[in-house]
Parts: C-alpha cells; sequence; structure tokens
C-alpha cells in the first residue's frame, strides 16, 4: 500500500463513509473514508495503481469513436473545449497556459488555436502518444517544468488522481503568476446524482480517483495555499455522463432512460442548492500560502 505522503494537515481518524468496488476494470472493494472536513480518501491505494489504468473502456486517454457512448463522449468533448477556452476568456485573453494530466492534447491544442502560449504534462505514455500526432510535445512529469510562469493552469479532471495532492497545489501556486489563475474541475460527492447512486455513483471511481471533494471541503483546503475563489461553473453534461455510467454498475445496463432523467434531476435540483454532479472552480492566487 502506498502511504499517504500529505503532512500539511492533521488526517482525521473515521469509520469509512462506504464501500465502493472497482466497476471498471478489477471487481476489487475498497473504503472511501473521511481525512479532512469535505475531503474523502480511498483505501488503500494500491502499490500497482498505474495498472487501474490499462482499460480499454477508460477512454480520457484515448481518442476513440468505436462505440456510440464513445461518439457521444466525443461529440461533448469538443462542444465542452469551446465552453473551457470561453471561460477562461473571461478572466484572461491571452497568456500562457500550462495544462496538468493534458490526456491527448485536445485542450492545449484548442487554446493554441486561441493564441496561447501552451505547455502540458501527461503521465501516461499512450496519451502523450496520441498527443505527439497532433504535433504537441507534453512533459511527463511536473518536475521537468522550471524557470517558467504561467498565466493560467488548468487541472480537468485530475486532482482526485494525484497521489501528493497537496505538495503539487504548493507547486503550482509558485508555478503562478502573482494574479494567476488555477481552475479545477471535480466531481461532488454532494451531488444529487451522488446521494442517489451511493455506492454505485460511477464517480467513485475507485481505486483511479485517490481523493474526493465537496464545495466547501476544496475552497477551504485552496483558500490554505493563497487561493481565493472567483466563481464556480457547473459541468452540467457530467450528471447524465455519470448517472449512465452508475446505472450499469447498480443495474448491469446502462438504462439510458432512467440515467437521462436521474442527470436532469441532478441538475434542476443544483440550480437551487449549487451542488452540481461536477464542477469547474476558477481560484486566483492572492496571498502567499501558510506552507
Amino acid at each position: 500500500m502506498v502511504k499517504n505522503s500529505e503532512k500539511n494537515t492533521p488526517e482525521i481518524e473515521s469509520e469509512s463513509v462506504l464501500v465502493c468496488k472497482d466497476h471498471l476494470l478489477s471487481g476489487e472493494e475498497f473504503s472511501i473514508s473521511e481525512y479532512q472536513p469535505g475531503i474523502l480518501k480511498t483505501d488503500p491505494v494500491p502499490e500497482n495503481l498505474s495498472s487501474y489504468y490499462e482499460s480499454e473502456a477508460y477512454i480520457s486517454h484515448r481518442d476513440s469513436s468505436r462505440s456510440v457512448q464513445d461518439k457521444v463522449y466525443q461529440f461533448v468533448k469538443s462542444y465542452m473545449l469551446d465552453q473551457k477556452a470561453k471561460w477562461i476568456s473571461k478572466e484572461k485573453a491571452r497568456g500562457k497556459i500550462l495544462d496538468f494530466g493534458a490526456g491527448t492534447g485536445e485542450f492545449l491544442k484548442k487554446m493554441k488555436s486561441r493564441g496561447w502560449e501552451i505547455e502540458g504534462v501527461e503521465p501516461s505514455e499512450t496519451a502523450r502518444d496520441f498527443a505527439r500526432k497532433k504535433d504537441l510535445i507534453l512533459k511527463s512529469h511536473l518536475d521537468e517544468i522550471s524557470n517558467q510562469k504561467f498565466d493560467v493552469i488548468s487541472l480537468w479532471h485530475v486532482l482526485e488522481h494525484i497521489p501528493d495532492y497537496e505538495l503539487h497545489l504548493q507547486k503550482f501556486y509558485d508555478l503562478l503568476v502573482e494574479d494567476g489563475i488555477l481552475i479545477i474541475a471535480v466531481p461532488n460527492f454532494n451531488s444529487y446524482d451522488a446521494q442517489f447512486y451511493k455506492e454505485f455513483w460511477a464517480a467513485w471511481d475507485v481505486p483511479r480517483h485517490l481523493w474526493h471533494f465537496s464545495r466547501n471541503g476544496l475552497k477551504n483546503k485552496l483558500s490554505n495555499f493563497g487561493f481565493s475563489l472567483l466563481r464556480e461553473e457547473p459541468l452540467k453534461f457530467d450528471s447524465f455522463y455519470v448517472s449512465l455510467l452508475s446505472e450499469k454498475n447498480k443495474t448491469g445496463s446502462s438504462n439510458p432512460f432512467n440515467a437521462f432523467y436521474q442527470g436532469l434531476k441532478s441538475n434542476q435540483r443544483a440550480k437551487s442548492t449549487g451542488e452540481y454532479s461536477s464542477i469547474a472552480y476558477f481560484f486566483q492566487k492572492t496571498s502567499k500560502n501558510r506552507f
């Protein structure tokens, strides 16, 4: 088991919140327990964690359009690339951006087309190979980036995968210019769809998701590192996609009609609560962090 390397804040000793199965690959069970207020952790963390990504069903690192599900995923991804670029342009028109967990490079390709200077980090060799075919050279590790400052650093559904994420938050802080923007998109375990599907909620995605965040949990964590929240942007498509996967986890069938209903219900409730299935948080570097 990999020991947690975060030392800045004491860990809360608590009972398991629930037990979830790895529905994607291994069928193994993992506990989810409270780490800090508003932040949960997956336990145990396998020593061979990278092997849990080796699945044809894990489509975040590939550009497949073979199945209907893949085609829908790719269509939504294309739409959201434009949306993400528009959100960023509200804060900064041009500049230098680092995408951490860049996948196959589609987001960086979009930002480059809009006049941004780009840099990317992606640990997956397979994903980097896909990016290279698009004339994008991605770094394999954050330590390969030095003597640079960025106007924007983005993590689109990446923070939950990082074992030592607090150490990375410190590095992101140091890599940003004084008024730089840190974008973090993560699932929200206080959303309606998470509460409805419980241990079958696909966004638990154990053991690949090592950390699980509530809105307050993430905002409080980032404030400790000298970041203030500028705004939140809901990722409304996620409730439908996650519900589709959750239905299959729960019943063995995708049940698209019920998945659509639950996804719609989640978004409708979130209009008043703010508890969307996934949220993109825009933080600004404002002061010296506490660590």
